[in-house]
């Protein structure tokens, strides 16, 4: 039986004295998998920014629950946009692997042997076997994308969000992306903002379309009439 995860209810966010979005309701469920589409600047990223509590809302409400009952925050995974990433940062890819659970860490800021299991078993999750005492400035988009994958998954979230992924896939883990994304849907909710309408739709179960507010479909039958009544991006 799924359960209410997240509860958006007239949204409204904006940067610098002007609105981005405005009025958006949105419900998510354990188990679903949301794929939002819309044009440059509608307010996509703004919109999971605002979930993540990394920008401030104008108004509106974005409330939690756990077990059925309203909680201050749920475990959440994040894989951001690639030109947000700082590539010449110094850290290994075990390192940004760890850093996934830096708020499990024990009493004396150390983390344990079980996390370090949990690294191990990611990086061959990932397929990243043999690459995890290298620095992330020498690894393909490809294979950067897996280790922030899998720094998104390690803490086992309730909900991964997931930020134009296609914009840094190589060819060999191109293929794989979504195979991997359904086994991971069967474990947590996912919120997946994507250009590849045609990839997302076949693995996505609701759509949202974003572009200065949210119109929300309840499956991914969409049609191009229902592309073409997107509203115009707020002035």
């Amino acid at each position: 039986m799924k359960e209410k995860l997240l509860q958006i209810e007239g949204l409204s966010v904006g940067y610098d004295g002007k609105t981005v979005l405005q009025d958006v309701d949105l419900t998510v469920c354990s188990h679903d998998f949301l794929g939002i589409i819309g044009p440059n600047g509608g307010g996509k990223t703004t919109l999971v920014k605002a979930v993540l509590g990394l920008v401030e809302k104008q108004s509106g409400s974005i409330r939690f629950f756990r077990g059925g009952e309203e909680c201050g925050k749920i475990t959440m995974g994040y894989l951001p946009q690639y030109s947000s990433l700082d590539r010449k940062f110094p850290i290994s890819v075990e390192e940004v692997l760890l850093s996934g659970l830096s708020g499990q860490k024990g009493l004396w800021g150390r983390f344990t042997s079980r996390q370090h299991e949990l690294v191990g078993e990611m990086v061959e999750r990932m397929g990243l076997q043999g690459l995890e005492k290298r620095p992330v400035e020498q690894l393909s988009g490809g294979q950067l994308q897996r280790v922030l994958l899998g720094r998104a998954l390690i803490s086992k979230p309730a909900l991964l969000i997931l930020d134009e992924p296609d914009t840094y896939i190589d060819r060999r883990f191109g293929g794989r992306l979504y195979e991997l994304l359904d086994k991971i849907n069967r474990e947590c909710a996912i919120i997946l903002v994507s250009h590849d309408v045609e990839m997302l739709l076949q693995h996505a179960k609701s759509v949202a379309f974003v572009s200065g507010t949210l119109r929300f479909h309840g499956g991914t039958d969409i049609s191009a009439s229902w592309l073409d009544e997107e509203p115009s991006p707020l002035e």
